[in-house]
Formats: C-alpha cells, sequence, structure tokens
C-alpha cells in the first residue's frame, strides 16, 4: 500500500544521499550527479503531494517538468564549464579549480 509518507521517506533519502554526495565528492562530475539526485528527490515530492493532495490534478507534474527542464540547463552548462576547467588544468578535482580565485 503506497502513502504519502512512503514517497516522502524515498525522497527524502535521495535527497539525503545526494547531499552526501556533494559534500563527499571532490570530483566536479560526481557534484554533479549529486545535484542530479537531489532534483529527483524534489521531483518525487512534488509529484507525491500532487498525487495525495492536490486540488488541481497538474500542478504537480508541471512545476516537475519545470524543475526536469532546470536540471537538463544544469547539466548542460555544468558539463561546459568542466570541460573549460579540465582544459585549462587537466583534472576535474575542486581543489585544482579553487586556484582560479583571484
Amino acid at each position: 500500500m503506497n502513502t504519502l509518507s512512503t514517497y516522502l521517506i524515498i525522497a527524502a533519502l535521495l535527497f539525503g544521499l545526494g547531499l552526501l554526495g556533494v559534500l563527499q565528492r571532490r570530483n566536479l562530475i560526481g557534484m554533479l550527479i549529486s545535484i542530479e539526485l537531489m532534483l529527483n528527490g524534489a521531483n518525487i515530492n512534488f509529484m507525491a503531494f500532487n498525487r495525495f493532495l492536490a486540488p488541481e490534478p497538474a500542478v504537480g507534474q508541471i512545476i516537475t517538468l519545470f524543475v526536469m527542464g532546470l536540471a537538463a540547463a544544469e547539466a548542460a552548462i555544468g558539463l561546459s564549464i568542466i570541460l573549460a576547467l579540465f582544459r585549462k588544468f587537466r583534472s576535474i578535482n575542486v581543489e585544482r579549480a579553487q586556484q582560479m580565485r583571484g
């Protein structure tokens, strides 16, 4: 039996794993994937609230599609920044990227 709390626990676990990944990783690609996990956790929340609580049936779905579009844009921009950093430093390590502060 699926209830709202089941979906919220799964979403919280995904978000927590993503947050842990962002804080633990030193690799920019790993951090980008962890951010995607966090966004997917938020999307599960939107869809769960849409299914169980929303008076309008499409509000959560529209917000989820908007977040998915933002995630795609974030991935494209993030990968282009990572590629530029790799060309300059020959590494995608976060510590190497901090040398760009000026």
